[in-house]
């Protein structure tokens, strides 16, 4: 079983940046995509950024290009979402995730991936 886990989550105020971490137990480098989400409270749970460890692509949502970006450090199997500029609207609870095996499917969309993460919580004032 692969666990997932987030950290650097908080509060913050608009303009303000975070970084977020996502520690996983397996080798990300042997994944297709590795992805952050979020799901604020009732919506339904969106793709922020996604990146292929293997190749180094990475794909963004509208909302956060130009203002996040995701990387990853194979060597401690570790991914990264720094989020600069933020905004009130990217309060939500972030969740990484990863996909191992799953060929079918794209990157900023639920059910690519088959782990997940526990959340994070991001809160960004005005």
């Amino acid at each position: 079983q692969v666990q997932l886990v987030e950290s650097g989550g908080g509060s913050v105020q608009a303009g303000g940046s975070l970084r977020l971490s996502c520690a996983a137990s397996l080798y990300t480098y042997s994944s297709n995509y590795m992805g952050w989400f979020r799901q604020a409270p009732g919506k339904e749970r969106e793709g922020v950024a996604a990146i292929a460890p293997a190749s180094g692509r990475t794909v963004y949502a509208d909302a956060v290009k130009g203002r996040f970006t995701i990387s990853h450090d194979n060597a401690k199997n570790t991914v990264y979402l720094q989020m600069n500029s933020l905004k009130p609207e990217d309060t939500a609870m972030y969740y990484c995730a990863g996909s191992w095996g799953v060929v079918a499917g794209t990157p900023l969309f639920p059910p690519k991936y088959n782990y997940w993460g526990q959340g994070t919580q991001v809160t960004v004032s005005s």
